[in-house]
């Protein structure tokens, strides 16, 4: 007689470091890239400096949110219920992030850096589409159904 779920992965405590160690890096830099796309917003600099400037950031985003999520899917699958609807969840929303960044990146490239004025308005467009796929692909780890992951995010040192 088999029993349903996945034993074997690892424990709620150590997926959850494991997690929390790959996303602490994550927000810091996906952190330091938003400011530094708000400062080129009103820098002083040509549209096609600013044009490359954000290409660069969103595609820096776009690569550190693969790299989380990589690392996320590395974590395996916590031995809890439910601990595959819980990783795929993760790794979904990174995964989403990622794909906000990439499209960010290419909105940018296509658009024409004359007249200026315009392209800075098609920019915030991008930009504010950006925001929103971000804002609905957030990782929200209170929402767990699981007390022992909400209770493991709670105290893991890395969590913090």
């Amino acid at each position: 007689m088999t029993l349903g779920g996945c034993a074997g992965g690892p424990a709620p405590r150590a997926w959850a470091a494991s997690v929390c160690t790959v996303l602490s890096p994550w927000r810091s830099e996906i952190g330091t890239l938003a400011t530094r796309t708000q400062q080129q917003m009103t820098a002083e600099t040509t549209p096609a400096q600013a044009k490359e400037n954000l290409m660069r950031l969103f595609g820096g985003a776009e690569s550190a949110s693969e790299k989380a999520r990589a690392g996320v899917q590395r974590a395996g699958v916590p031995d809890v219920d439910e601990g595959q609807e819980v990783a795929e969840g993760f790794t979904a929303s990174l995964s989403a992030m990622r794909d906000a960044y990439g499209r960010a990146k290419t909105g940018v490239e296509a658009l024409a850096t004359s007249p200026s004025k315009d392209f800075y308005a098609k920019v915030a467009s991008v930009v504010e589409v950006l925001n929103t796929e971000y804002r609905a692909s957030e990782l929200d780890t209170s929402r767990l159904d699981s007390e022992e992951l909400k209770k493991a995010f709670d105290e893991a040192p890395e969590c913090r």
